[in-house]
C-alpha cells in the first residue's frame, strides 16, 4: 500500500496511537523511536526482545526518552507463558496452580510481586490474566492458563489477580473476551466456534469478566472466536454486538479494549490484517495488538494507512478512531501517574515482601501427591520427558520439566526427551537400573503419551509420574505428582517432594 499520510496531522497520530506493535531486537529500533515521535503511544515486547531485567529496563528507558508516558505491553502470565523469563522458565506458577490452591490472597500477592518486577523493568501493561473458564478439558490453547473449570473460582481469582497486578502500577488486561475456554481450536491457527446459548454464556463465560470489571481492570483483550448466539457472522474482535453492545453497553465497561494478535490466522486468513484492523476499531476495539509474527515498520505503516484511508472513505467514523486513541492515551496517563505510587505494605501475606520467593511458596502449595507419604528418592534417577508440540502462546523457547531441579538435588540425574514416535523400550534402555521419573504434560490429550507411561509402569512399577499440565488422568505409578503447570518453580516444588528436600 502506498503511504498516504504525512505523519503530522491528528488523524495520522490517532491511527498510530491505536497500534500496539512489536519489533525485533533487544534495543529500540530507530523506526520505533521515530513513530513514537509521530504519535505511536504503545509498543509490545515479546520473548525475542528479552535477555535480562536490566536489558529490558534500558530498552524501556530509551523508549521513555521519546515519550514519557508510553505504554509498554507484554504477555507475561507467569507459569507456562512467560516473556520475562523466556529462557529459564518462570519464577511464578500459572493460573491453574493458583486456582488449585484457591486462596485469593495468595493470587493477589503473586500478581502484585509479578507486577512489581514488571514495573521495575519499565513494563506497565500486562496482557494478563486469562479469565477463560476451561470448560473444555481438550482445549489446545488455554489449559493451565485458566484458573480452572469452575466459574465462581475463576471469577474470584481473576478479580484478585487484577487487584494485585494493578496495585503495583501495572495495568491488567483480562482476556480473552468473551471467553476462550470452551474451544477445541487454537485461534492462532483457525477460527474457533462456540455453539452455546446466551444463558450459558452469561452464567459461565461472562462471570469472570464481570468480576474483573468490578475489580477495576484497566483493559480487556478480545478473542478471535465466533459465538453465533451473539453474532452469527463476525468473531468477537470484529463484532459491534460483542465489543460495543455487550462489553460496553451491557456490562458497562469503560476501559481500554485491545485485540488479540491481529495477525493470528483466525483474522488474517479470513479478513487480512488491514481490513481486520479497520473492522476491529469500528466494532469498538481501541488498540490493535500486532507483532507476535509481523514485527517490522512496513506492517505498522500498512495498518496506519488502512485506518486513515477508511476514515477518509467514510468506512470508519473519525470520532470512533479519535475515541479509541483517547482511551489509549488515558491508560498511558494512568500508568504514568501510577509509576512508583503503589501502596507500601499492600501485600500482607507472609512471604510476599519484595524479593521473597512467593512464586515458589505458591508452587509448593499447588503440588498434589498420591500417596502423600512416599519415601524420598535418594539416588540419581532417570527423567523421561514426554514432549507434546507446544502451542504458539506458550512457545517452544522456554525450558520445562524437573530434570534440572532434580539434578541440583541429586547430582548424576540423567534425562531424555521423547516424542510420539518413541517407545517405552527406548526409555528403559536409557534408564538402565535407575528409577524412572516420567514427566508428562496434558497426558489426557495425547494417547501416545498415556500408552508410553502405561508401558513403563508395566515394566517398572516403581516409576514416578509427574503431570505438569491439566491433571485429568487417574493417579498412577509408585508416586503420582500433579504440579498444575510447567513453570520452573513447579518443577522445583516437584523435585523437592520427590527427594524429601526442604519445602516438602
Amino acid at each position: 500500500m502506498t503511504t498516504i499520510t504525512t505523519g503530522t496531522d491528528q488523524l495520522t497520530r490517532d491511527a498510530l496511537a491505536v497500534l500496539q506493535p512489536g519489533f525485533a531486537g533487544t534495543t529500540a529500533p530507530d523506526w520505533v523511536l521515530r513513530k513514537v515521535g509521530e504519535g505511536l503511544a504503545s509498543v509490545a515486547l515479546f520473548g525475542r526482545n528479552v535477555t535480562s531485567a536490566p536489558q529490558i529496563a534500558a530498552l524501556t528507558a530509551r523508549l521513555r526518552s521519546e515519550r514519557d508516558d508510553i505504554l509498554v505491553a507484554i504477555d507475561e502470565e507467569g507459569g507456562d507463558v512467560t516473556r520475562l523469563e523466556v529462557r529459564t522458565g518462570s519464577s511464578f506458577p500459572g493460573n491453574l496452580a493458583l486456582g488449585a490452591v484457591d486462596d485469593p490472597d495468595l493470587t493477589r500477592a503473586v500478581a502484585r510481586e509479578l507486577g512489581r518486577r514488571l514495573a521495575e523493568c519499565g513494563v506497565n501493561h500486562n496482557w494478563s490474566p486469562s479469565a477463560d473458564v476451561n470448560s473444555n478439558p481438550d482445549n489446545p490453547v488455554i489449559g493451565v492458563r485458566s484458573f480452572g473449570s469452575d466459574t465462581a473460582l475463576v471469577a474470584r481469582h481473576t478479580a484478585a489477580y487484577v487487584e494485585g497486578l494493578q496495585s503495583a502500577g501495572v495495568a491488567a488486561c483480562t482476556k480473552h473476551f468473551p471467553g476462550h475456554g470452551d474451544t477445541a481450536v487454537d485461534s492462532h491457527h483457525a477460527m474457533p466456534r462456540i455453539d452455546v446459548d446466551l444463558d450459558t454464556l452469561n452464567a459461565r463465560e461472562l462471570a469472570p469478566f464481570r468480576a474483573a470489571i468490578a475489580a477495576g481492570a484497566k483493559s480487556v483483550m478480545s478473542a478471535h472466536i465466533l459465538l453465533p448466539a451473539l453474532d452469527r457472522e463476525r468473531p468477537a474482535t470484529l463484532s459491534p454486538q460483542i465489543l460495543t453492545g455487550l462489553l460496553r453497553q451491557e456490562l458497562g465497561y469503560e476501559g481500554l479494549i485491545v485485540t488479540d494478535g491481529i495477525e493470528m490466522r483466525a483474522i488474517a486468513s479470513t479478513y487480512g490484517i488491514e481490513r481486520g484492523t479497520v473492522l476491529a476499531i469500528a466494532a469498538g476495539a481501541d488498540a490493535i495488538c500486532v507483532g507476535g509474527g509481523l514485527s517490522d515498520e512496513g506492517t505498522v505503516l500498512r495498518l496506519r494507512d488502512a485506518l486513515v484511508a477508511a476514515v477518509r472513505a467514510g468506512e470508519l467514523p473519525e470520532e470512533r478512531l479519535a475515541d479509541a486513541a483517547a482511551r489509549v492515551r488515558a491508560l498511558a496517563a494512568w500508568t504514568h501517574r501510577a509509576r512508583g505510587a503503589s501502596e507500601p505494605g499492600a501485600a500482607s501475606q507472609e512471604g510476599t515482601a519484595p524479593g521473597t520467593d512467593i512464586g515458589l511458596v505458591a508452587a509448593r502449595r499447588a503440588l498434589r501427591a498420591t500417596p502423600q507419604d512416599h519415601p524420598p528418592l535418594t539416588t540419581a534417577p532417570y527423567v523421561a520427558v514426554f514432549t507434546p508440540g507446544a502451542n504458539i502462546a506458550v512457545g517452544d523457547e522456554t525450558p520445562w520439566g524437573i530434570a534440572a531441579e532434580l539434578t541440583a538435588l541429586l547430582p548424576g540425574t540423567g534425562t531424555g526427551r521423547y516424542g510420539a514416535d518413541s517407545a517405552a523400550a527406548d526409555v528403559l534402555a536409557a534408564a538402565g537400573e535407575r528409577t524412572i521419573v516420567a514427566v508428562v504434560r496434558d497426558a489426557h490429550r495425547h494417547p501416545w503419551m498415556t500408552q508410553a507411561v502405561d508401558a513403563l509402569l508395566t515394566a517398572r512399577p516403581g516409576t514416578v509420574v509427574v503431570e505438569m499440565g491439566v491433571p485429568r488422568a487417574a493417579p498412577r505409578g509408585a508416586l503420582y505428582l500433579t504440579t498444575h503447570g510447567a513453570a520452573r518453580v513447579c518443577g522445583r516444588a516437584a523435585a523437592e517432594f520427590i527427594t524429601g528436600a526442604t519445602g516438602r
